[in-house]
């Protein structure tokens, strides 16, 4: 069965170049965001790593703990850290999982179940592989996104959908398109406008069911 929103992540263990978790207990009570790559030692990939690195006190000051995936072993990942902080400039402090056996990708839903990691391999193997969740304190899945090859993804979205996640997280609001923190908010349909504005303050009506209310505190 395909994972989906609101799905609970599998409780896997998993081995990284830090030492082996278990998924759940890695999480604890933080936010978590699975990042996954094809193979190591490849330029996009390498940049993507560079950037989730880069922004490790933004990932910190939101509770959020951050875990690379690649379909290669604990020794290559090791020595791809190095490539990974010339390029950036920032120490790579996550850990990365070695699915070397396709468990967690496959458990994920990130491939097809029958796919394998022939000799001699190349990225394109395993293509798909490249996807990021978001997990929240409930270890539920909040969101999912999967790129192709050619198209570095923009982390500083993965940092905007994590602040419009962690907004709304257990509240009856939602994002309107392009916001970013501070901004204003749409306040759900479960609350009639009495009940909103009681929860929320004056609220700025476009339409009888577009409602926006200020940022709360």
């Amino acid at each position: 069965m395909a994972l989906r929103i609101n799905d609970t992540i599998p409780d896997l263990t998993v081995n990284t170049d830090q030492g082996t978790f278990s998924l759940h207990e890695w999480i604890g009570d933080s936010w978590a965001i699975l990042f996954s790559h094809p193979k190591d030692f490849t330029p996009v990939c390498t940049t993507e790593f560079g950037a989730v690195a880069q922004l490790a006190d933004e990932w910190e000051k939101r509770g959020a703990k951050v875990m690379g995936i690649s379909v290669d072993g604990v020794e290559d990942h090791k020595k791809w850290k190095g490539d990974i902080e010339t390029v950036s400039g920032a120490t790579a402090g996550f850990p990365i999982i070695a699915d070397d056996g396709l468990e967690v990708a496959k458990a994920l839903d990130m491939l097809p179940a029958d796919a394998y990691l022939p000799d001699g391999r190349t990225p394109a193997d395993s293509a798909t592989v490249r996807s990021v969740f978001i997990i929240g304190p409930n270890k539920k899945v909040q969101l999912m996104m999967t790129y192709p090859m050619t198209v570095g993804r923009n982390f500083a979205e993965v940092l905007r959908a994590l602040d419009g996640l962690q907004r709304t997280y257990e509240q009856p609001l939602a994002t309107p398109a392009n916001w970013e923190t501070g901004q204003d908010v749409i306040v759900a349909l479960a609350l009639d406008d009495a009940a909103a504005e009681e929860k929320y303050g004056k609220l700025d009506k476009k339409l009888p069911y577009l409602r926006y209310a200020k940022n709360p505190a």
